[in-house]
């Protein structure tokens, strides 16, 4: 099994067929298909179920382009560590919301000036997907919240976020969960960190919420939120995006519901130029001294 057959093999699902891959490999499309043929004969398994002229990759086949991202992506990394010090290229970077909005501008912004070679690719999303596509190797890197317990990632700490409460201007002040008088619960979906840190900090009292809205953005949680609808767990970094402040009633928290930490993860392996790169701007950029840049 050669890494040049891996890699015909991922461009043919990635296609979605023989004529589309040959035409990105820049090959004939016969020489596709006996790579492929010969790649199923090498490991003994159908890669492909064949209707026609179609091909739909079987479940062994699945199986396989797990691992032929994986072994790719380490050998561009290897490749990359060896032989090129000078971050450029792309690099996929992924975060919360939350992070783009009220983290990212500084130190993205003193990224690309001292690496102008180097195109950034922005997608953002919740913890558990953006692990995911890190793992699969569709992210170079993210920016999630903690913890992070996969031992094929590793992290770098590089921000702690304070995290408040947020409800409609006015709102007695809220110590416990009985303070809250509306109990209804404005997150994202099933899967964010700060929404089950939520849920979590209203299991205290034994009573659960009465009910749970989800929104798709801080914006929308905050308006929200401003119009009593509810009660929300945000970074206190996002408020100052936010342009009706005075709306909104910040309620802080107390020990362990009160901080988290957003982590930098990649697959393990030698870190690239790039990550390297984007370290550096991160911690420069969160800087006191960087902090007029």
């Amino acid at each position: 099994m050669e890494l040049s057959d891996l890699r015909v093999f991922r461009t043919v699902v990635e296609a979605g067929g023989v004529l589309r891959a040959a035409d990105r490999l820049h090959r004939v499309p016969s020489n596709v298909t006996t790579r492929i043929r010969k790649l199923e004969a090498d490991l003994g398994v159908m890669l492909f179920i064949r209707e026609g002229r179609r091909l739909k990759i079987s479940p062994t086949g699945r199986l396989l382009l797990d691992y032929a991202e994986r072994l790719l992506n380490l050998a561009d990394e290897a490749r990359e560590a060896l032989h090129d010090d000078r971050p450029r290229g792309t690099l996929r970077l992924g975060s919360m919301e939350s992070t783009a909005a009220g983290r990212l501008p500084r130190p993205l912004s003193l990224f690309h000036r001292r690496h102008p070679e180097v195109a950034v690719e922005l997608h953002t999303g919740a913890t558990s997907p953006l692990i995911d596509q890190v793992l699969a190797g569709e992210l170079d890197a993210a920016l999630v919240i903690e913890p992070v317990d996969d031992p094929r990632l590793s992290t770098v700490p590089v921000f702690v976020e304070t995290l408040v409460l947020v409800t409609a201007a006015g709102h007695p002040r809220i110590r416990a969960p009985r303070d809250v008088r509306k109990r209804t619960l404005l997150a994202f979906h099933h899967g964010c960190p700060h929404r089950q840190r939520l849920e979590e900090w209203f299991a205290q009292d034994g009573k659960p919420p009465e009910r749970l809205i989800e929104l798709a953005s801080y914006h929308a949680i905050l308006g929200c939120a401003a119009a009593g609808m509810g009660v929300a767990l945000v970074p206190r970094s996002v408020l100052a995006t936010f342009g009706e402040k005075a709306r909104l009633s910040v309620h802080p928290l107390a020990g362990k519901f009160r901080t988290a930490r957003t982590l930098l993860i990649r697959r393990q392996g030698p870190p690239s130029a790039k990550f390297r790169a984007l370290a550096a701007a991160l911690a420069d950029g969160t800087s006191t001294k960087e902090s007029s840049v």
